[in-house]
């Protein structure tokens, strides 16, 4: 079949012209295809998949038993929009209990979003134009980057590197850029590093975000994810609420995932603007599923739980790892380990790159990681693997531990 007009027609910022042309492929299809040729090739064995980064259970039956009731109420049949107001209110509730920020207006203050992604995605459409820059903190979540980009923004990398503690420097932005910039996204616990923020990180960055007139997004779905005392949040800084918002995700904190369910609270002006923009955009999530999420929230002693399981799994993964060679240290949150990956092996194999040891575990081990070249070269596992009980999760990370064994890394 002739091409046709259609390839001429594709916008720029999705590849124009050659849009569907280029053999340039995403990491995590990269990975998805190297698993399926690893199980084609050794169709009989087990492959651990260490690389999956969410939750292994079904959200707690009480979530789930709420969404069943919510789903026959005639009430509840209709578009949901920005929102129903009781969702709002307990989203506004469970700030002031889990972390501490009282005095959120839930008419103004807080909006639901589907999930972070989306909300990510619409935020920039609320403030970039054509020249306006974000700051992006690198390796991590990039949708909010790649949006930035669609409407013309410039995106600039902060690295986050492992002598910072996985913070970005804010002192070493150039004024030029500091002088375009309109968004900081941050987000701790971090995906991929699991390194948390400290209270005097966050002072610095609501002093920063007042000085430079720069907006903060903190991206807190892993926030309630916690192993070192009560979780933070950007919000509970004072002056926070005048730079920026903050949003949360039921997906890891409540192991609803697949719901897509999340909600912005914060500064009142950003979060109308991205309430705006939602509304050009979507319809609102089905009301059952924000009641559901309702229960969740007003049972926060749900998330102690689900943190216990992962930080067990972390603690066990540390061990481990360590015990063939790594330098791998426990995570102060999420539920993801980030370690630096070998130079090589002792029979001569070179590992120029996460990928190129990425490839390795899942070629010739079965062991599912995600590579992270940004800042360094990292590999990230995750305590999301499917295991039926603690048993088996001892069963699963005994057999890490003797696939790798007979191998002698050198870092």
């Amino acid at each position: 079949m002739a091409e046709g007009f259609i390839q001429s027609m594709f916008a720029e910022r999705i590849g124009g012209g050659k849009f569907g042309k280029e053999d340039k492929i995403y990491k995590f299809e990269k990975i998805k295809r190297a698993k399926a040729a690893a199980l084609k090739t050794n169709p009989e064995a087990e492959l651990i998949d260490l690389g999956v980064g969410e939750p292994d259970d079904m959200a707690p039956p009480g979530v789930v038993e709420a969404m069943q009731r919510e789903c026959a109420r005639w009430e509840n049949r209709g578009y949901a929009d920005n929102g129903i107001m009781e969702f709002r209110e307990a989203a506004a509730r469970y700030m002031g209990q889990v972390y501490g920020v009282k005095g959120i207006n839930p008419e103004n203050e807080v909006i639901h979003g589907i999930g972070s992604k989306p909300t990510l995605a619409m935020i920039p459409s609320a403030f970039i134009n054509q020249g306006d820059i974000t700051l992006m903190t690198v390796p991590g979540y990039p949708v909010m980057g790649t949006h930035t980009r669609w409407y013309g923004g410039e995106v600039v990398n902060l690295p986050l590197r492992e002598e910072n503690d996985f913070l970005p420097d804010l002192d070493s932005i150039d004024g030029s850029v500091l002088k375009h910039t309109k968004l900081l996204y941050i987000n701790y616990p971090n995906n991929p590093t699991g390194a948390a923020a400290t209270k005097a990180f966050f002072e610095k960055a609501v002093r920063f975000a007042a000085e430079n007139n720069i907006i903060v997004v903190h991206d807190a779905a892993y926030a309630a994810l916690n192993f070192e005392g009560k979780p933070l949040s950007f919000l509970s800084i004072p002056g926070a609420k005048e730079v920026g918002i903050e949003i949360h995700s039921l997906s890891k904190a409540f192991n609803m995932t697949g719901w897509r369910i999340a909600f912005v609270v914060g500064n009142e002006k950003v979060v109308n603007a991205y309430a705006y923009v939602k509304d050009n955009c979507d319809s609102g999530q089905f009301k059952a599923i924000q009641k559901a999420g309702i229960h969740a929230l007003e049972h926060h002693e749900l998330t102690a739980e689900i943190s216990k399981k992962y930080e067990r799994r972390l603690k066990a993964l540390v061990e481990t790892l360590n015990s063939i060679g790594f330098s791998a240290r426990m995570p102060k949150g999420s539920f993801y380990l980030y370690v630096r990956i070998p130079k090589r092996t002792k029979s001569g194999m070179i590992f120029n790159s996460a990928e190129d040891f990425s490839e390795f575990l899942i070629k010739e081990k079965l062991i599912s990681s995600v590579p992270w070249d940004d800042a360094g070269s990292f590999v990230r596992f995750s305590a999301t693997f499917v295991a039926k009980d603690m048993s088996d999760e001892r069963r699963i990370l005994d057999e890490v531990r003797k696939r790798l064994s007979d191998i002698q890394f050198e870092f």
